[in-house]
């Protein structure tokens, strides 16, 4: 048997696009681009048999997860756990005004945001415990075959450092996870292999090449 969890990052939204922080409390929506690159990934992936479709609640995440489901009949099974990081205070703001308005908390937490969290957010390690509680609960329900998980920027980056032995407190600078990109890791064995991480192939050039991260 072999398990395979698809780890992808919603589509497009303005905060994307404009690169602000956008947490757990900020249900954003997507763009026209972010439902294209959710239709997009679905039609790169037209011949994968999903064993089950997970996601976050939050609406960006849940549109992208519907849109592909969709094709294949699938219900979305939504779980809070993977939801974004808490931003607190941050939330909807540039890092150049976090910086400049919160500038003590900022500099802890971009060295080390394992333990300093955003102002009234979250740490990573305690998002990093959610997400893999996540994992927990979805693989021991689905122990075959192909999972699409629908999550966010942080999460995903704070989850694939704690499934690969990666300092937590580095997720911002070890693994890249932009809009709409797909990480893949195999449970195997010897404990999780990864396959591919932040790959947009299944995206076409003009939205790869959209503004944003």
């Amino acid at each position: 048997m072999t398990l395979r969890l698809h780890f992808l990052r919603h589509g497009q939204t303005e905060s994307s696009r404009d690169n602000v922080f956008c947490g757990g409390s900020n249900d954003v929506a997507l763009l026209d681009d972010g439902v294209a690159m959710a239709e997009a990934f679905a039609e790169s992936y037209r011949n994968t048999a999903w064993a089950a479709i997970y996601s976050s609640p939050q609406q960006r995440a849940l549109k992208t997860a519907q849109t592909i489901a969709v094709r294949y009949g699938l219900h979305v099974r939504a779980d809070a756990d993977l939801r974004e990081i808490e931003y607190g205070a941050w939330d909807g703001l540039s890092a150049q005004v976090v910086d400049r308005d919160f500038h003590d908390a900022y500099e802890r937490w971009t060295a080390d945001p394992a333990w300093n969290a955003p102002t009234n957010g979250e740490t990573a390690v305690a998002l990093a415990r959610r997400m893999l509680g996540a994992v927990e609960r979805i693989t021991s329900t689905v122990t075959d075959g192909d999972v699409l998980v629908v999550s966010h920027k942080a999460a995903i980056r704070a989850l694939l450092c704690t499934l690969l032995g990666v300092d937590v407190g580095r997720f911002r600078y070890r693994f890249g996870c932009p809009v709409g990109s797909v990480s893949i890791v195999e449970f195997t064995g010897r404990g999780p292999l990864a396959h591919a991480i932040g790959d947009r192939s299944h995206l076409t050039e003009r939205l790869r090449n959209l503004p944003g991260t």
